[in-house]
């Protein structure tokens, strides 16, 4: 997700109009994501970033705008809800989205299991009449409301002529999955001397048409304002003449006040770039094909006639095809010679030494991809430390004389800026044994390829790689610290400012060329880079680039310095180790680095524990039943002590729970089985057994592959590729028509054709053929799935919920597909 920016919110009624806003992100009303806050603004820019796996269903993606309160509970001014089946529709679009107005009827979630039963009652004089039977089973996935969730529902038969007063259930306390199994009777139709079986009479079959079951959810809450409402659902007992019993799962509904008075257009609008996709991953036998042609990229010559190289000439953006390609050979271990391979290729083609890797090419947009997935900590310890400074010091670093503000002096501000741009930099040229391995030889074959190609120009071994290494590495990441996890949010104006000078002075500083102030557009930018117009910085420069591509250089720094893995607040429960201590909740800021998992009261404060992680023997979820708390997970010790922490919501839980498993996935004893619940009131609440020692009831999910590297799925990327290419088969089959007129007509070209590289049409046609082949394979496996499933799903069933808008749509493509393959 990119959140732009709201517009035109309406305006705060105290005296200074203004507001300070921030913007959440919710998969239905659970919030995974929120930016920073932008003080007095009613037009407030984010700018922000958000990337997350979605780990459960979902109906609607929601952002929240709030109005930050110091004295009350923050504001929301209004939000903005995109359900589940639309997010294809603004797909990698900027759009603008008005702001609805949010109140309790609107904000629904979760689904309801009803068995409704109408029979025909003989009373004592012979009569009958008609009785239905409203059996509540259970709800799943209600909204937590401020905290808390104590639901109940009540249940009302409605006509036109009469309305029976509500049936209530009984109050399930701190759940949001309770259940109820509570029964409910009503008289449907008044006994009549009619008593011919089966028929109601004439009124009564008017009657029970226009008659309608109410169930409603509410949240008992303890504040004077009363109960609030969860959702409502509202069933027809016309359907129930077909058949006499019925029973179904429901989404719960919004109620329809009707108070439609406000205008959309009161409460501003919204900013966004969704980028949403949802693949369904086979299992690895079925990608064998098309991931062995990609995998031998790297060795066919040219490698413009490469799996790997036609999808790069095929897709809109070269970055939608770098990134699963990247993460593909990465993960098989075939990132370099690929890189290598389409790198040389590119240098051939390349006319000018001063414009090596200039552009936006497949080889670079790949490097840049390589560099952010395997230099993420590599930044962390150059980077992170001066720049978690400039943030929180704020000292006043503006150079341009029409920019400074009152106050402020010209003189202290420029040296304010020079000892950044030293520290940054003796930094970055001081990282050289930091660089990762797989940097470093991409580097040395980028630089191999370039003295080899310009053999006269002596730079171009160093701009080769310093193109990379500080334009597309070094200066993005200071100039926009949030999209390298360095900072959390967008920084705010002032520090942006700062954060630019000194990037662009990096980026100047690494690139080597000869007249540097004549890089400047800007006078004062020309000035102050007279700083650093001595010799020594050109040749720390060079000294740094030629450590980072020299050949055979192996990672030099000992495994001793602990990497910081993850760290963020969550809450605990005690594990018991005093023995007579309170086993209570707490919250505290937790650590993981890879040689330990630690948690302090506060961040900086000393372990108050520490987890080392050869004693983490298991990390898997804890059932919600335990202790009535969702996002929970347990990290199993020896001695079968237990560490229980909830995290803030489901994203955050997966991603703790992954980074967990992966750093102790190699441990010697890791276990095989576990407790999914709690051991509470002297048992455990899953398998009842007695004994805390027992050995676990479940599997344990974790098993995953030791050697994996980073945290790559290869069948997952591959069924992303696939899903690239049977988007762009149109294209495919016009390249494979380019080749054949290439190899039979060889004059000038013809113009729909000149937009692919096409070096060896014979070679290219081979693999368009196994390519085309491949998808064509996967894709009938992919029709063949979703026929089975659609002869499997039930419409009311608990994962197909009447209601479910993406289940309908659905059915109406399938029944259009069978009716038309008969």
């Amino acid at each position: 997700l990119s959140l732009g920016e709201a517009k035109n919110l309406p305006t705060y009624p105290g005296p200074n109009k203004m507001r300070d806003c921030y913007c959440t992100v919710n998969l239905d009303q659970e919030e995974v994501f929120r930016t920073k806050i932008v003080e007095k603004s009613l037009c407030p820019f984010y700018g922000e970033d958000f990337y997350c796996e979605i780990p459960r269903t979902f109906r609607h993606l929601s952002f929240y705008i709030f109005d930050r309160d110091v004295f009350r509970r923050d504001s929301i001014i209004g939000k903005v809800a995109i359900q589940k089946e639309d997010l294809q529709k603004y797909h990698n679009r900027d759009t603008w989205f008005q702001l609805q107005h949010v109140d309790a009827d609107s904000e629904v979630q979760g689904k309801v299991h009803l068995e409704l039963r109408l029979s025909e009652v003989i009373t004592d004089t012979g009569v009958v009449c008609h009785k239905l039977a409203t059996r509540v089973l259970e709800c799943q996935g209600l909204p937590i409301v401020n905290g808390q969730c104590d639901p109940y529902a009540t249940v009302t038969l409605a006509g036109p002529s009469r309305q029976s007063e509500a049936k209530k259930t009984k109050v399930k306390k701190k759940t949001n999955n309770p259940h109820f199994d509570e029964v409910f009777y009503f008289e449907v139709t008044r006994p009549s001397s009619y008593n011919k079986k089966s028929h109601f009479d004439i009124e009564d079959v008017d009657e029970v048409d226009k008659m309608e079951i109410r169930v409603d959810l509410w949240n008992a809450s303890n504040l004077k304002f009363g109960d609030e409402f969860l959702g409502e659902l509202r069933l027809p007992l016309k359907f129930l003449r077909q058949s006499s019993s019925y029973e179904a799962w429901y989404f719960l509904q919004p109620r329809d006040n009707g108070n439609k008075s406000l205008k959309p257009d009161d409460l501003g609008s919204l900013r966004l770039n969704v980028v949403y996709t949802e693949d369904h991953v086979f299992s690895s036998d079925y990608y064998s094909p098309l991931r062995d042609v990609l995998l031998k990229s790297a060795d066919v010559e040219p490698v413009s006639a490469s799996a790997a190289h036609i999808l790069g000439e095929v897709c809109r953006e070269k970055q939608e095809a770098a990134i699963p390609l990247v993460r593909l050979f990465l993960h098989y271990g075939r990132i370099v010679p690929f890189i290598s391979a389409i790198a040389n290729a590119e240098v051939k083609r390349t006319q000018d030494p001063n414009t090596i890797f200039r552009g936006n090419s497949l080889t670079s947009k790949c490097i840049d991809e390589t560099m952010k997935l395997a230099g993420m900590h590599y930044l962390q310890v150059t980077l992170k430390p001066i720049i978690d400074e400039i943030c929180q010091v704020h000292k006043p670093c503006e150079i341009d004389p029409v920019k400074l503000k009152d106050g402020e002096n010209l003189e202290n501000n420029r040296e304010n800026l020079r000892q950044y741009v030293d520290r940054i930099f003796t930094v970055i040229t001081k990282s050289g044994v930091s660089c990762p391995t797989v940097m470093c030889d991409i580097f040395f074959s980028l630089r191999e390829s370039a003295a080899k190609r310009f053999q006269d120009d002596l730079d171009v071994r160093y701009t080769a790689v310093s193109s990379f290494i500080f334009l597309r590495f070094f200066a993005p990441a200071i100039l926009s610290p949030n999209l390298f996890q360095l900072t959390p949010h967008h920084p705010d104006p002032q520090t942006s400012r700062t954060l630019t000078l000194i990037s662009k002075t990096i980026q100047t500083l690494g690139s080597l060329s000869k007249s540097k102030s004549a890089n400047f557009k800007e006078s004062y930018m020309a000035t102050f880079y007279d700083y650093f117009n001595e010799q020594k910085y050109a040749d720390a420069v060079k000294n740094f680039l030629d450590l980072i591509s020299s050949s055979g250089r192996r990672d030099h720094k000992s495994i001793e310095q602990p990497i910081l893995l993850k760290e963020g607040f969550m809450i605990k429960r005690a594990q018991g180790r005093k023995r007579f201590g309170m086993k209570n909740f707490k919250k505290r800021w937790f650590r993981l680095t890879n040689h330990e998992f630690t948690y302090q009261k506060s961040k900086g404060d000393h372990p108050l524990c520490s987890i080392p992680i050869e004693n983490i023997l298991a990390v898997e979820r804890l059932e919600e039943e335990s202790f009535k708390m969702k996002n929970m997970f347990q990290v199993i010790q020896p001695e079968r002590r237990v560490l229980y922490i909830q995290a803030n919501n489901c994203v955050e839980a997966k991603d703790w729970i992954d980074i967990l498993t992966k750093v102790s996935q190699c441990n010697k004893k890791r276990l095989t089985v576990y407790h999914p619940s709690a051991y509470l009131n002297g048992h455990w609440l899953c398998c009842k057994a007695t004994a805390d020692n027992t050995p676990g009831c479940t599997p344990c999910t974790g098993g995953l592959p030791a050697n994996i590297q980073l945290d790559i799925d290869g069948d997952r990327e591959t069924e992303r590729i696939y899903s690239l290419f049977n988007l762009y088969m149109p294209k495919l089959e016009k390249m494979q028509e380019a080749c054949g007129s290439k190899s039979v007509y060889d004059g000038p070209e013809e113009e729909e054709y000149s937009t692919f590289i096409i070096d060896d049409p014979k070679e290219t046609y081979k693999t368009l053929k196994l390519i085309i082949e491949g998808v064509g394979n996967l894709e009938q496996e992919h029709a063949q799935y979703k026929r089975d499933k659609f002869k499997k799903t039930k419409y009311g069933s608990q994962e197909h919920p009447i209601g479910d808008k993406s289940f309908q749509t659905y059915i109406r493509q399938q029944s259009e597909i069978s009716a038309h393959s008969i």
